[in-house]
């Protein structure tokens, strides 16, 4: 389980996040909305050991944070807005390449079965000459290499035609049901969020959000 506890974020005398709690449970896939400047992307670079939080507390599997950074790492997997990728390299190689990275050894054979799962049939194919989706898919597979049980992703469908968004949504479904994968999301698509989450919480003081989910049916948690 991902426990955050009285979590406060400030720059200088700029309040990002204050006192926010809430838990993501394994096999669990949790969604993070509100506004811009919410503090959306701020937690989840916390959460990736990019940023230190100003006051409060994380633990993954009672593993705490502060004193655990490097194991706490092998654990996460994140996945930035910016898609993150070596253009001029194929698919093959950028996949390779992050691997050599990575905590865990993988074969050729099994980066390729990764991509395959996710729908990525490309292989050779330099990454300059994908789609959008593609891109996105790949960012994902990369992110997964190492096996982390908690995948944090950024608006990872942002941009990107409806058959990607939807194979990427099934492929994350999958990923929480069978391994068990903790997953936090951040969308400003809200059909998306309604449909792929099992819990959302609303970040900062904006009501529209929490109006919406509400309306759908859903039962939104006030950050």
């Amino acid at each position: 389980m991902l426990s955050i506890e009285s979590l406060s974020k400030s720059y200088r005398k700029n309040n990002i996040l204050i006192d926010i709690s809430f838990t993501v449970n394994p096999g669990e896939i949790v969604g993070l909305v509100g506004e811009n400047g919410a503090g959306k992307s701020t937690m989840l670079k916390i959460l990736a050991t990019l940023s230190q939080p100003s006051a409060g507390t994380i633990a993954l599997n009672s593993l705490p944070y502060q004193r655990n950074t490097k194991n706490v790492r092998k654990l996460i997997g994140f996945v930035p807005q910016d898609i993150a990728l070596w253009e001029e390299f194929t698919v093959e190689e950028n996949m390779t390449f992050f691997e050599k990275l990575s905590w865990k050894n993988k074969t050729n054979k099994q980066l390729r079965e990764l991509c395959l799962e996710m729908k990525l049939e490309k292989w050779k194919e330099p990454v300059y000459t994908l789609s959008g989706g593609m891109k996105r898919k790949l960012n994902i597979a990369i992110s997964l290499i190492h096996d982390p049980i908690l995948l944090l992703l950024d608006e990872p469908t942002v941009g990107i035609d409806l058959k990607s968004r939807k194979e990427i949504g099934a492929y994350l479904q999958a990923q929480a049901k069978n391994n068990g994968t903790m997953i936090l999301y951040t969308s400003h698509d809200m059909d998306e969020i309604i449909s792929l989450c099992d819990r959302i919480y609303c970040i900062g003081k904006d009501p529209f959000y929490y109006k919406v989910l509400q309306d759908s049916g859903k039962n939104p948690i006030l950050l």
